[in-house]
């Protein structure tokens, strides 16, 4: 035992005095002298020991991980969750620390191992580069957990608030793993990130080209959730680009629509930001959705109402007996009767304009405008309503005398 005490002092090169260094120190004397005990001598001594020491390395990588994940971080969340504050509830939630517990494992190796293979200048630089490129990543997925936590802390999801909080989240995102892709090449080629930095921007010009479509759609993204111009939740309309539905989710990239037949529609920020597009947003804020309907008539159709045209809508209860005195336009008796009909109607809101008027005429009749506020704003309700006005405007115009429309084959 004495003689293997005196051998690892002559070997071993002088540590710098703080406890890990002084722990490993004596790990690696103890398991030497067990190594030399049990009649192990020559060249075999070193091989055991580097590969007794890797795995004590690695067993104590693996107990600080299991420390961290079973005892820090249970502390950690019971301190969160007793303080008042939300925001800290938010970020410091257990995925973000499960992250943070992975980075300890490769802590433990960086301080380790180079005292393991100080024999082995090589390994023991591969080793470092490896746990170098490991700390790294794992770092910038810890901050990108934080970054993607970011998001939560407006209570208001859709809001406008909220889609620039998602906005700036992602250009953070992209920020870091550049920055990461960055650092793990320069440590991989042995060469400074700051040159690696200085030398991209001599390839720019180069990026910006490849990379157009892409940084593009970034600015579009961010004009289009800064300027408050659309959010989850809004029905939009791109005309000639088949997209009418509900956003159900937008990032820099693209804007996710809900179609009515339920299919989901990617749209590029760079089109709704260039281009032209309807946001019905306005509607929910407005006491009715407008309707703006066309029924065309037959010019033939209209004509001076007779005795008994007029004898027989007073019967009926179509008109009152002294609004037909004098001569009268069946088309007028018919505009008068729907204006007054939708008036009465429940679902059609009569505090906001109601018009039925006449246009000028054209080769397929003559048309007469509807336009009205229906109060229901949700799509089928609002399709069975308008409908229904419609069907009446067919079906009772005969009444009138007057005939919808229809072109004829030899026409």
């Amino acid at each position: 035992m004495p003689v293997a005490l005196k051998l690892d002092k002559a070997i071993l090169p002088k540590l710098p005095h703080h406890l890990l260094n002084d722990v490993m120190d004596q790990i690696r004397i103890f398991v030497e002298n067990i190594i030399i005990s049990s009649g192990v001598h020559g060249s075999a001594v070193p091989i055991l020991r580097h590969t007794l020491l890797a795995v004590v390395t690695i067993l104590l990588a693996f107990l600080a991980e299991r420390f961290c994940r079973f005892v820090i971080i249970p502390i950690l969340l019971k301190v969160v969750k007793r303080t008042e504050a939300k925001w800290d509830d938010i970020l410091f939630d257990y995925k973000v620390m499960r992250t943070a517990c992975r980075i300890i494992p490769a802590l433990v190796i960086w301080q380790l191992m180079p005292l393991v293979f100080y024999q082995f200048p090589i390994v023991q630089d591969m080793l470092a580069r490896l746990c170098a490129v490991y700390l790294t990543v794992m770092t910038t997925l810890l901050v990108v957990s934080i970054i993607n936590r970011l998001q939560y802390l407006d209570s208001k999801p859709g809001s406008s608030r909220s889609q620039y909080l998602k906005s700036f989240c992602g250009v953070l995102r992209i920020l870091f793993i550049f920055i990461a892709v960055i650092i793990v090449i320069a440590i991989l080629i042995d060469r400074s990130p700051m040159t690696l930095l200085a030398g991209l921007g001599a390839t720019s010009a180069i990026l910006m080209l490849v990379f157009q479509d892409t940084i593009n759609g970034l600015v579009a993204g961010i004009r289009l959730t800064s300027n408050d111009m659309i959010h989850i939740g809004d029905r939009i309309t791109v005309p000639g680009a088949f997209v009418d539905g509900t956003v159900i989710d937008i990032t820099l990239t693209t804007v996710k629509v809900r179609q009515a037949d339920n299919t989901i529609t990617t749209v590029p920020p760079i089109t709704l930001v260039s281009g032209m597009f309807q946001n019905w947003n306005g509607v929910q804020d407005m006491n009715g959705q407008r309707v703006k309907k066309m029924i065309y008539f037959d010019v033939r159709s209209i004509r001076v109402a007779d005795d008994e045209l007029k004898q027989r809508l007073i019967t009926k209860g179509y008109v009152k007996e002294d609004d037909m005195k004098g001569d009268i336009i069946n088309m007028a008796i018919f505009r008068h009767y729907m204006e007054h009909y939708l008036s009465k109607r429940d679902d059609v809101n009569n505090q906001m304009p109601l018009l039925v008027h006449q246009l000028e005429a054209t080769q397929n009749g003559v048309p007469v405008e509807l336009y009205f506020f229906l109060r229901t704003k949700d799509f089928i309700p609002h399709e069975h309503a308008m409908s229904d006005i419609l069907e009446h405007v067919y079906a009772y115009a005969q009444e009138f005398g007057l005939k919808v429309y229809a072109q004829t084959p030899n026409q």
